[in-house]
């Protein structure tokens, strides 16, 4: 018995990977960035597109998986999470994604407090969600029709796909191991600066950093195809991002702390701590290095990570180690509290401007005067910021 359609062997493998990524460029491009994050409109036509192949090759609901996800970024790394691999383990997570996906789409609460804004057209209600497995039978028909036996193979590789890559990878790996150019307030991280075999998701902690960015890589040696396609999708008039990440900018000269400054350190925080620890702390914690020598050895082992890791992501044992080095070492203390001081800025939520204002021209000015080049160094770049939104 032979399909309708008659390959080389290579020729099978090719379009099961073009299968295979046309699903995750609808999870990473519909899913999430546009329903979850809001990051971009697409036009009806790539919408709906998006909508019937996942239905064809996932079974995903719209709601359930924009919820989860949604909840997922509210609840990061608690045991509210559905996936962490913080608190579930890794191996869990990673090998078992799709049955924690399962679980929590089975929550009602969930879906209707984090589903808001989902397609509910009549599709939507009396195909998409109420067939969800006619869309897969389908798409194993279509598939032995066209490509034979060989087919049934194709599908079983399409249908595991989300699970391992998504499920798997995206929600485990990507919170447990990989590299970090923001230390926002989870376990976030890059798998890969070149991010294009699971749709740019590979930035994850770029991603938590900017959720509601619909662009993912930030630094200029990455690569995000996901972001390409949504650019290729712009050129054709079929979406409109809404938002991409911040980007921090100088006017040479300047030497105030205004109005400007604290907008632009508000917008780039991240940024900004990302700067401090690569300015401010690591040479700080070199030439302690420098000066203790190889007695030093115990006390260094894992501190670069800990002066620079939010607070919250520290465990017991790692504070008290944190502790007895800067007990010991008098500089690193002071950078580590003017760190932890300059991020108490932004989090005076029911301050003013002017109270805002006035806090960050009292930490420059004290920070001046701790006598530590690298740190009166970063103040007087701080004061050189601001504020511009790029061009989308």
């Amino acid at each position: 018995m032979h399909g309708l359609i008659s390959l080389p062997w290579w020729g099978y493998i090719l379009v099961t990977l073009v299968l295979t990524q046309l699903t995750i460029y609808s999870v990473t491009i519909f899913l999430h960035r546009c329903q979850a994050h809001r990051a971009l409109d697409l036009h009806p036509i790539p919408s709906h597109f998006f909508r019937f192949w996942l239905w064809l090759t996932t079974g995903m609901v719209t709601k359930a998986w924009t919820a989860i996800h949604r909840k997922h970024h509210a609840k990061v790394e608690t045991a509210e999470d559905p996936h962490s691999p913080q608190i579930k383990g890794i191996k869990q997570v990673l090998l078992q994604g799709a049955e924690l996906y399962k679980k929590e789409a089975r929550n009602e609460i969930t879906l209707e407090r984090y589903g808001q804004g989902t397609p509910d057209d009549w599709l939507e209600r009396n195909i998409y969600s109420r067939h969800s497995a006619a869309g897969i039978v389908l798409m194993l028909a279509t598939n032995v029709i066209l490509f034979g036996p060989i087919g049934l193979s194709m599908w079983a590789i399409q249908m595991a796909w989300i699970p391992f890559f998504a499920a798997g990878i995206i929600n485990g790996v990507g919170h447990y191991m990989g590299y970090r150019n923001f230390e926002s307030p989870d376990a976030s991280r890059n798998i890969s600066p070149i991010a294009f075999f699971i749709g740019g998701e590979e930035l994850h902690n770029n991603h938590h950093t900017y959720a509601t960015s619909a662009k993912f890589s930030v630094k200029w040696w990455e690569f995000d195809i996901g972001w390409l396609i949504i650019r290729l999708l712009q050129v054709l008039r079929l979406a409109r991002p809404k938002r991409v990440p911040p980007k921090l900018n100088v006017s040479p000269g300047k030497m105030s702390v205004d109005i400007e400054t604290l907008k632009a350190l508000l917008t780039n925080r991240f940024q900004v701590m990302a700067r401090y620890s690569t300015q401010v702390i690591l040479p700080v914690l070199r030439e302690e290095k420098r000066r203790a020598g190889e007695a030093g050895y115990v006390v260094f082992r894992r501190l670069k990570t800990l002066l620079i890791r939010d607070v919250s992501l520290v465990d017991t044992s790692s504070k008290q180690h944190l502790t007895l080095a800067l007990e010991k070492y008098e500089n690193l203390s002071v950078v580590y509290q003017y760190r932890l001081k300059l991020q108490n800025i932004w989090a005076r939520s029911c301050a003013t401007q002017k109270e805002l204002v006035d806090a960050l021209q009292e930490w420059c000015r004290q920070a001046e005067g701790t006598g530590i080049a690298s740190l009166r160094k970063f103040v007087n770049h701080l004061k050189e910021y601001v504020t511009q939104h790029p061009a989308i």
